[in-house]
């Protein structure tokens, strides 16, 4: 493997309004090499890669890229040059297909004509080395997060760039589709392509990356071989302080309630070609955890449940009423934590503040109809506080700040009605092992006071760590149910895949 630097980042600052994103940060990254970029929500990764992207410009600093100076000033400069980005959220065309985004701004031409045949047969053949079963004509607004995240997978890799970096890659997709992602990964290391990897997931980091660089508040704390610091140093350099239990469990139950009350019950609930026939209950002060496949249906059956989707059949009882529709399930206690918090989470025009009173606005009103401006301001810094969102004020705007801080704005929108039953898909995703840990005291601490939630986690030790019982999903259908103690990741897996008798076995 050849040793020399293909990228020199030098002394880089970056400022936004009330925020120093990047003070003096330099990173070099070999040929051939897996580069590791980690560090808290908010301590400027993805702004520094949106700088080698050539989606922001740097205040200070140089990048030299082979040797040569590097000044990209919009995307396409660092695409020609051979750098391409997968982004943790995703900017892909909803009605676009899957060839016109993967060859959106590099369109392949026959004479000047586009040639669509051809680009769908790059794409196709991308996806059969990737083992991707997705129709390249297909739009991209019919497909689920997990598959638009391989979508952009696909796209990054397709002009046989350089150096790739991946934001949080993973994020979205399942344990299968994570095995064929670092598959792709070797091969283009063996190519001696060099890859930027953005991760929370200590698991993916040792096993794939070759050098690690640590960021924390916008500073280089340090660079060091995966090989030569433990996942403790590693957790201490990017948090700054000892994580001794990230599940954490162990707050003081501080009501006192019946923990055979069902709060939720679905009985034989249908919707065609997505699920089928599901039926659980959910108990007060329990955290109840779904686990399931790209396709296993568990994101449409709570959208079902909390009235986003329409069922065919079967009903939803909550505490023996049942839920017809949002308004209804939101009245009778019921949130829901979208998966995507950029298109169905978030206002990322509208301030922290605005964010976080939306769904209950009727909480910060006068007489009805007026705006409580005082209750608004002191309501929202309340949640701040408690969820710890980095921003510089309630008036910041929700689009500036980081995937993980944005998440906990979602959060914190919820919270504040004060539900009985949360629903929360896909709950830590894109959020630093710092954050987790408070989320998941958090979710602790709801459960304590009597509330009951619904996990959706694509992350077996996630779900194993934090769920009292675990209901696993494949192709529309229930086909495990067991509490956390009874189940191993391997027999998680087992019943994703729909092997059940080896589950049991």
């Amino acid at each position: 493997m050849a040793s020399e630097c293909i990228l020199e980042i030098k002394n880089i600052k970056k400022s936004f309004p009330g925020v120093k994103a990047l003070d003096n940060v330099t990173i070099n990254l070999k040929r051939g090499e897996i580069h590791a970029l980690v560090g808290e929500n908010g301590a400027g990764k993805s702004t520094l890669m949106k700088i080698l992207a050539g989606i922001y410009t740097p205040d200070e600093g140089e990048m030299l890229f082979d040797g040569k100076p590097f000044v990209p000033k919009k995307p396409v400069d660092a695409l020609d040059k051979g750098i391409s980005m997968v982004h943790q959220e995703l900017d892909l065309v909803p009605e676009m297909t899957v060839e016109e985004n993967v060859f959106s701004g590099r369109e392949k031409k026959k004479g000047i004509m586009v040639d669509k045949r051809g680009m769908q047969k790059r794409t196709q053949d991308l996806m059969d080395e990737l083992g991707i079963h997705l129709d390249p004509k297909d739009k991209i607004k019919n497909l689920s997060t997990a598959e638009q995240q391989m979508v952009a997978i696909i796209r990054a890799i397709a002009f046989d760039a350089e150096v790739i970096i991946m934001d949080e890659p993973t994020s979205a997709i399942t344990d299968r589709e994570v095995a064929k992602l670092f598959e792709i990964i070797e091969k283009l290391k063996g190519k001696n392509k060099s890859i930027v990897y953005i991760s929370h997931k200590m698991d993916e980091i040792y096993s794939l990356t070759d050098e690690i660089t640590v960021l924390r508040d916008g500073q280089l704390i340090g660079s060091v071989h995966t090989k030569d610091v433990t996942p403790d140093e590693l957790i201490h350099m990017m948090v700054g302080r000892e994580l001794n239990a990230v599940f954490i469990k162990d707050a003081p139950k501080s009501a006192t309630y019946d923990e055979n009350e069902v709060v939720l019950k679905v009985e034989n609930l249908t919707r065609a070609n997505e699920f089928y026939n599901i039926n659980f209950e959910v108990k007060r002060g329990e955290i109840l955890g779904i686990f399931g496949l790209m396709g296993a249906g568990r994101t449409e059956t709570m959208e079902t449940i909390f009235g986003l989707r329409k069922a065919d059949s079967g009903t939803v009882t909550m505490r023996g009423d049942k839920i017809h529709g949002v308004k209804a399930a939101i009245r009778k206690g019921i949130a829901f934590v979208t998966e995507d918090r950029k298109l169905f989470g978030l206002n990322l025009i509208g301030s922290v503040k605005d964010n976080i009173t939306i769904a209950y606005l009727k909480q910060v009103l006068k007489g009805g109809f007026l705006m409580d401006f005082k209750k608004e301001k002191a309501t929202s810094d309340e949640l701040i506080e408690r969820l710890k969102i980095k921003c510089a004020s309630r008036d910041t705007l929700a689009g500036t700040l980081s995937g993980g801080n944005q998440q906990k704005i979602v959060l914190a929108k919820w919270f504040m009605g004060d539900p009985d039953l949360l629903i929360m898909d896909e709950p830590t995703r894109g959020i630093d092992v710092g954050a987790k840990a408070e989320i998941y005291k958090l979710m602790d601490t709801l459960v304590k006071e009597g509330k009951s939630i619904i996990m959706i986690s694509s992350e077996t030790p996630e779900l194993l760590g934090m769920s009292d019982r675990i209901i696993v999903m494949h192709e529309g259908f229930i086909t495990g149910e067991a509490s956390k103690n009874e189940l191993t990741q391997e027999e998680l897996m087992a019943y994703a895949i729909g092997e059940t008798e080896k589950a049991k076995a």
